[in-house]
C-alpha cells in the first residue's frame, strides 16, 4: 500500500487492576489481577498494520519506563515514530480498576503524549493519499486539544482525515470540535458518542443529523453486536444540486462476547485499511465489523486480527478463529 496511516493520537500504558469492586473512600484493597499493557491509540494502530497498512505514530513519547515500553510494542507492530523522545518528561499513563462485572473505572496521568507548545504539529508533514486519525481524547485537553485540533482542521484536501470523538465527546469546547467536525472526511463514533451530538438514541437518525454537519464525505456509528451505521454522501437520486445521502445498517456477525475492550479500536484501524485497500466503504465497514467481533472473543484490549485471520473468519462465516 502507498497509503499510510498517520496516527496524531497518544499511545500510553494501561495498569490494569481486576477488583471485586470500587474501594471505598479512604480504603484497600487487593486486587484479584494485574497486568501492564501498551494502550490508548496503540490499538488502533496495531490493528491497522496487522492488516498491512504502514503506520507512523506522529504522537509524543517520553524518556523513561513508560515510554520505552510504548516504543518497544510499537516496533513489535512495525510500527514508525515520527518524533524524537522528549528528554524532560516520561509516558503518562492510566489506572483501570476493572470490576467483576467487566465495568472499568479509569485515572489518567498525561506525560509526554500530550503536546501543548504552539506549533507541535507542524513538524508532521502529510502527503497526499495519507490517512489521519485524530482522537477525542486529544481534542479535549486544554491547550494541547486546541493545537491539535487547529493543525486537524488545516490539513490539505488530499489528505483523508478520520476523526474518533471517544466517550469525552460532550467535554470537547465548540470551538475545538466544530473545524474539526467539519473537515473531516470520515467521522466514526459509537452509539452513546453519536446521541450525545445529536440527541437521537437511534443510530440511524444519528447517522443522518451527523451528515448533515460534517463537511466531506462519510459517518459510521457504531452499534456494538448489531454491527454499525453508515451514511455516506454522494450525488442525489433526485438530481437536487445537494449531494445525495445513503444510510446503510451493516449487520455484525454473532459471537459470544469476552471482552468487548478495545472493540472500536479495532473496527477503526480496520475500516481505515480498507480502504486505503481500496474496498469501497460498505465492504470496508463489513470487514470492520468482522474484526470487532473476533477482537471481543479473545480477553485484553489489543486482539484485533490479523489479515490471514480476518480472512480466515469471514470465509468461515464468522465462527472464532484461535488466537495464534
Amino acid at each position: 500500500m502507498n497509503t499510510r496511516l498517520v496516527f496524531a493520537g497518544e499511545a500510553i500504558v494501561d495498569l490494569v487492576m481486576r477488583v471485586p469492586a470500587l474501594p471505598e473512600r479512604g480504603g484497600d484493597m487487593l486486587a484479584a489481577s494485574s497486568s501492564i499493557q501498551v494502550g490508548g491509540g496503540f490499538n488502533i494502530m496495531a490493528a491497522a498494520a496487522r492488516q498491512g497498512l504502514p503506520v507512523v505514530y506522529a504522537g509524543g513519547h517520553g524518556t523513561g519506563l513508560w515510554g520505552d515500553r510504548v516504543r518497544a510494542a510499537l516496533a513489535a507492530e512495525g510500527i514508525a515514530v515520527l518524533r524524537r523522545p522528549d528528554p524532560e518528561a516520561d509516558t503518562g499513563f492510566d489506572v483501570a480498576l476493572v470490576e467483576a462485572d467487566g465495568e472499568r473505572t479509569f485515572v489518567t496521568s498525561l506525560g509526554a503524549e500530550t503536546l501543548r507548545e504552539p506549533g507541535a504539529w507542524d513538524q508532521v508533514r502529510v502527503r497526499a493519499g495519507d490517512i489521519v486519525y485524530v482522537s477525542g481524547y486529544g481534542l479535549v485537553v486544554p491547550e494541547s486539544g486546541a493545537v491539535l485540533g487547529a493543525w486537524a482542521a488545516a490539513l490539505p484536501p488530499a489528505a483523508l482525515l478520520f476523526t474518533d470523538p471517544g466517550p469525552l465527546v460532550a467535554d470537547i469546547p465548540a470551538a475545538v470540535l466544530g473545524p474539526v467536525l467539519s473537515r473531516s472526511d470520515w467521522w466514526s463514533c459509537n452509539q452513546r458518542e453519536a446521541a450525545l451530538l445529536t440527541e437521537s438514541s437511534d443510530p440511524v437518525e444519528a447517522a443522518r443529523r451527523l451528515a448533515r454537519r460534517t463537511g466531506r464525505a462519510g459517518v459510521i456509528v457504531r452499534a456494538g453486536p448489531s454491527g454499525c451505521v453508515l451514511a455516506l454522501r454522494g450525488p442525489s437520486s433526485t438530481g437536487a444540486a445537494q449531494p445525495g445521502l445513503s444510510l446503510s445498517d451493516i449487520p455484525a456477525p454473532a459471537v459470544t462476547a469476552v471482552d468487548t475492550t478495545g472493540a472500536g479500536d479495532a473496527h477503526a484501524g480496520v475500516f481505515l485499511a480498507g480502504l486505503a485497500a481500496g474496498l469501497p466503504p460498505p465492504a470496508a465497514a463489513r470487514r470492520a465489523n468482522a474484526a470487532a467481533a473476533l477482537a471481543v472473543t479473545r480477553a485484553g484490549p489489543a486482539t484485533s486480527p490479523s489479515r490471514a485471520e480476518l480472512d480466515q473468519f469471514l470465509a468461515q462465516g464468522g465462527p472464532p478463529v484461535p488466537r495464534r
